[in-house]
């Protein structure tokens, strides 16, 4: 299995000088298996490149791509449009994302090119598009490579995959709160509760088991993507935007005995030497009893497993 980052920031792309050694493109990450099935999660600006690659693999041959949505805010889908193989005849995209009762998955993908946002209709594209809707618990398989989810604590919902193949896996973890001071569900949280302050007991039990099932998900893992958005002073000063802390994803590695942690959508205006103090703060958190801690950025590219 081999793991490739395309795309590494939160919120928006930002190029410059201050994020180049770590990109400033948003969320997508590749996983293609030893046997070619290529699975793709989310759909930032990081996957224009990909595209451009997958174009470039072999002339006049069709391509075949699964993509994984973890969720449809804008940083997570705001590449698609420039996914250069969705305009190739003959090639086929897959799109998987949590199903929900208000709006259809398809209609999210074709609002993104209505006029006058883009000037190509979703409808255009000559790829044979597939969209399947997941339940929160989902597991199913994309040829070779087992895929199994999980809820997250975002707001509008968001959800977690494992990807098993080669005799490896690697957790995607993007975008969750921490499980402790809101729950967040489909509608708007008007009135936040104050930080620190308890929570109703239902919602306690459900976040309870929303954290276990993450961390079901990333047990044994070889490599764990976690969303670190946020700093422990960012988190005191504006709790409830639905990400995490480098101690939140060092602390579910952990429990879960995961291998490997990569430290994910960087907060856009965290810059190449701030994201170096945050790895090494975060590597000496996990201590030698934690797992091995790396900081994502654009052009990381593991090998998992055996081929």
């Amino acid at each position: 299995m081999r793991v490739r980052f395309w795309g590494v920031r939160g919120s928006l792309p930002v190029p410059g000088s201050k994020t180049e050694r770590y990109g400033g493109n948003t969320s997508c990450v590749e996983v293609r298996a030893a046997s070619g099935t290529r699975v793709v999660v989310d759909a930032g600006t990081g996957i224009r490149k990909l595209g451009k690659e997958i174009g470039g693999e072999g002339e006049n041959a069709p391509s075949e791509v699964h993509l994984l949505i973890s969720h449809t805010h804008w940083d997570h889908i705001q590449g698609l449009p420039y996914f250069s193989p969705l305009y190739g005849k003959g090639n086929k995209v897959s799109v998987y994302a949590r199903k929900r009762d208000d709006l259809h998955l398809q209609a999210v993908f074709a609002s993104q090119t209505d006029d006058p946002y883009f000037p190509v209709p979703f409808a255009e594209a000559q790829a044979q598009i597939a969209f399947r809707e997941l339940p929160d618990s989902a597991k199913f398989d994309i040829a070779d490579v087992k895929v199994a989810c999980a809820r997250l604590n975002h707001p509008y919902i968001a959800t977690a995959y494992r990807l098993t193949c080669d005799g490896a896996s690697v957790v995607y973890v993007s975008d969750t709160a921490p499980f402790s001071d809101i729950l967040f569900e489909d509608e708007f949280v008007a009135r936040p509760p104050s930080p620190g302050a308890a929570l109703p007991q239902r919602d306690r039990e459900k976040l309870q088991r929303m954290r276990e099932g993450v961390v079901r998900l990333c047990e044994g893992a070889d490599l764990v993507i976690y969303d670190t958005m946020f700093t422990a002073d960012d988190y005191r000063r504006i709790p409830h935007y639905g990400h995490s802390r480098p101690s939140d994803a060092v602390d579910v590695c952990r429990e879960a005995g995961a291998r490997r942690l990569v430290l994910f959508h960087h907060a856009p205006e965290r810059s190449d030497a701030e994201i170096d103090g945050i790895l090494e703060q975060t590597r000496r958190l996990a201590g030698s009893g934690g797992p091995d801690v790396t900081a994502a950025f654009e052009g990381l590219d593991v090998e998992l497993g055996r081929g």
